[in-house]
């Protein structure tokens, strides 16, 4: 394979030879998602163990279409450089009908943020970054080939098992938390079952190695004329490696449709012979999700929580918005600066970004895959509606492009402000000073003072804001001054043109509490 996958060094946990003292956060799973919420916790103050079943990142590319949420993640956590520095930044899609481009998007056009839309980086670079980063933090003790073998939750903490090359052993912590994919043994040791739709449509996915000089765009075609009516992705990502995925139907056999002398042929129809295999996997459609994310003291993030199919990027971007959402929350709770229900808050929120992407996967799996009959008759309508009526392309579903959730809140909210800065969304990034607003904002809640002065609210730190033209666009709109109150996680909580300390200090409380 182009990558080398050397393994990480195994060491003998002190708990095979005394009982360890109570942690206060157990992490299970060492995928990106598990890493980013140790980063974040540690960041924060907050020790964890993280363990790993395995010794090295993910094999084959995987998730690999990182959004602009993420790599503002990546940049809170130290790796955004490395991961821009190596990944593959777009912009541009291409939706084809058999084999005529019908129409084409630009992401970034006119967006002027400091992050691309998207960045294509296999997931073990990513991992790689990640893991590095990890391991010299002195907060997170990451073991590998620890594989868990049982959990016991009770009111007050969690006793996990852990097997080890050299015997096992038992943790005890306050919260852990299940980062452990979508074959989750954790969820299989609680019982817990997924609840949702599965699909009978099946993709291969494959990474390609070949000199070539396409450019960094998603190409999707419906009906190829090379893949005998089915749907095709093409995207490129580091290292001269191309990611295909291929529609195969319903009916199709994995362990077949795996075997290079079955897949090579069928890529050879989509750039031509001069490539190198380099991984092959087939997956089907899920769109499931756990009925809660929160089970007393154990939680669940990621793949472990929800399963979503990868068209549209929401899979992994989900998962780490998971994290970012939680890791300040446990943060807190632990620190004793807020309740229990700041973690329910969790459970509120990542259930209802489960369910919006849920909802976008499974509309788009249905256009790509139609029923016979009148599905397959308005798919094929609009496809065609789209080649000549602009209007008509928004309707074409090639797996609606990931964006972070705009949470449901009770935040007090002022509507002569932007939309686009409301109440449980992200804070929008803009140009600030000699730097970009989301790097100036802290560890904790900060109020934004834009052309204004902020009330003295005790333990709020206050940043003041210059109005440029990017900030008014995003911030003030048509009002002359405004106040944001943002999280730690960089949600927006609440904004006014005007308040006092009042006001603010309520809208304060309520953020910690869980309730707004």
């Amino acid at each position: 394979m182009a990558h080398t996958y050397a393994p990480f060094p195994y060491v003998a946990p002190p708990g095979l030879n005394a009982p360890e003292p109570r942690h206060k956060v157990v992490i299970i799973g060492a995928g990106p998602v598990g890493l980013v919420l140790a980063l974040d916790l540690a960041r924060r103050g907050t020790p964890s163990v993280l363990l790993e079943a395995g010794d090295a990142v993910a094999t084959g590319s995987r998730a690999m279409s990182w959004s602009r949420r993420s790599l503002e993640i990546f940049d809170r956590l130290g790796i955004a450089d490395k991961v821009l520095e190596k990944g593959v930044p777009w912009s541009v899609g291409r939706v084809c009908h058999g084999d005529d481009e019908i129409f084409s998007f630009d992401l970034a056009e006119g967006s002027g943020d400091r992050m691309p839309p998207f960045l294509n980086l296999q997931q073990y670079h990513v991992e790689h970054f990640l893991t590095d980063r990890a391991l010299a933090d002195t907060l997170i003790d990451l073991r590998f080939r620890n594989r868990v073998t049982g959990i016991d939750p009770d009111a007050d903490g969690v006793q996990v098992t852990i097997r080890t090359p050299d015997g096992s052993y038992m943790l005890a912590a306050d919260y852990a938390v299940a980062c452990d994919g979508a074959r989750s043994t954790v969820r299989a040791m609680l019982d817990l079952d997924f609840e949702g739709e599965l699909f009978e449509e099946r993709f291969l996915i494959a990474d390609i190695e070949m000199e070539g000089d396409l450019p960094s765009e998603r190409w999707f075609w419906f009906e190829p004329g090379f893949h005998d009516g089915q749907s095709a992705l093409l995207h490129r990502q580091a290292d001269n490696i191309y990611r295909i995925d291929l529609q195969l139907g319903p009916h199709a056999d994995p362990k077949d449709e795996s075997r290079p002398e079955k897949v090579i042929p069928r890529i050879e129809q989509v750039i031509g012979p001069d490539f190198e295999l380099d991984w092959v996997s087939v997956y089907s459609f899920q769109c499931r999700r756990l009925g809660e994310f929160v089970h007393g003291r154990v939680i669940f993030a990621g793949d472990s929580a929800h399963l979503i199919p990868p068209f549209g990027a929401r899979g992994a971007n989900d998962g780490l918005q998971d994290a970012d959402n939680l890791g300040w929350k446990l943060a807190a709770v632990l620190d004793g600066r807020a309740p229990p229900s700041l973690i329910d808050s969790y459970n509120r929120e990542r259930v209802q970004a489960a369910d919006e992407n849920i909802r976008q996967s499974s509309r788009a799996t249905r256009f790509m895959g139609p029923a016979n009959g009148v599905e397959r008759l308005f798919r094929d309508q609009i496809l065609a509606l789209a080649r000549k009526a602009p209007f008509a392309r928004d309707w074409v579903n090639s797996g609606r492009l990931s964006t972070p959730c705009i949470y449901a809140t009770t935040g007090p909210d002022d509507p002569r402000l932007p939309a686009i800065s409301r109440p449980g969304a992200v804070a929008p990034d803009a140009p600030q000073g000699a730097g970009w607003l989301l790097a100036a904002l802290g560890r904790d809640a900060m109020l934004l003072a834009i052309n204004c002065d902020a009330p003295n609210v005790a333990d709020l730190p206050v940043l003041p804001v210059e109005a440029n033209p990017a900030v008014v666009a995003r911030y003030l709109g048509r009002a002359g001054r405004a106040l944001y109150l943002v999280r730690p996680d960089q949600v927006i909580a609440a904004r006014w043109v005007e308040a006092d300390a009042r006001q603010i200090a309520r809208a304060l409380a309520a953020l910690w509490e869980g309730r707004a």
